[in-house]
């Protein structure tokens, strides 16, 4: 539609000032001064008469720089394929074997992050063809650091997802008293947690995290990475079914 209007605008410039000539001849004469003028003068006003020209030219301008960054991140998650969905030392619920991966990159002190719970392990569960994955990414608090480390040595005892969904319905704020005692509701060894959250490996497992994260250009949560694609924004369970279902199918969000 755009290239046909201003491909008319063009036509029409060209026959206005005697542009409109054989090919062969076109190539031996260069636009004057006057007439570039007179060229512009007829796609001034043809905007002014035809507003709306612009406007499609802004929404395809914006279509193409998001087929663009899509393609850029695509990309961009091929190179880190492995660390995305297949890193070892990664949380990981729903269904190990499924048929769909869905990253989450998430911080415990994310309002929205919490808002999300319910609706994010029941679309899961109800798929059953899903494997979720946990990316630990405290971004917000010092706080958000320390919960983080917390949920990551409580999978060294086989209770992250317990201990995960007493960290995000806590309504508080998550200090170490609070995280020591949800832990110990939780039914983890308290003593073991706290040597376990310092270990070395959690600290390189954060920064590879905030490694991944900064490639993909993420910097908020929640964030979710499916199917090729990166959203971020907290979703009902319909909006996470309908998310499952595009991103078999390889279609588009609406």
């Amino acid at each position: 539609m755009i290239a046909k209007t201003f491909a008319a605008i063009l036509v029409a410039a060209g026959l206005a000032f005697g542009l409109a000539q054989p090919a062969a001849a076109q190539e031996d004469q260069a636009l004057s001064p006057k007439q570039v003028e007179a060229v512009r003068k007829v796609v001034k006003d043809y905007l002014i008469e035809h507003p709306e020209v612009i406007q499609e030219a802004v929404e395809a301008l914006r279509e193409k720089m998001r087929v663009q960054a899509e393609a850029d991140a695509k990309k961009t998650m091929d190179a880190y394929k492995d660390e995305l969905y297949d890193n070892k030392d990664d949380p990981v619920a729903g269904n190990p074997k499924g048929d769909l991966v869905l990253v989450e990159f998430f911080d415990y002190n994310c309002g929205y992050c919490k808002q999300t719970l319910d609706a994010l392990f029941d679309a899961v569960k109800a798929d059953g063809k899903v494997k979720l994955v946990f990316k630990e990414f405290p971004i917000l608090t010092d706080e958000s650091e320390a919960a983080a480390r917390a949920a990551l040595a409580a999978k060294k005892q086989g209770k992250y997802e317990e201990y995960h969904r007493a960290l995000m319905k806590f309504r508080g704020r998550l200090d170490d008293k609070a995280l020591l005692k949800l832990a110990a509701d939780t039914g983890l060894n308290v003593e073991q947690l706290k040597k376990d959250m310092a270990a070395p490996e959690i600290t390189k497992q954060l920064r590879r995290n905030q490694e991944v994260a900064h490639a993909l250009q993420i910097n908020g949560t929640p964030t979710f990475v499916v199917g090729g694609r990166i959203l971020a924004q907290a979703l009902d369970q319909q909006e996470f079914k309908q998310l499952f279902d595009v991103s078999r199918k390889g279609g588009k969000l609406q």
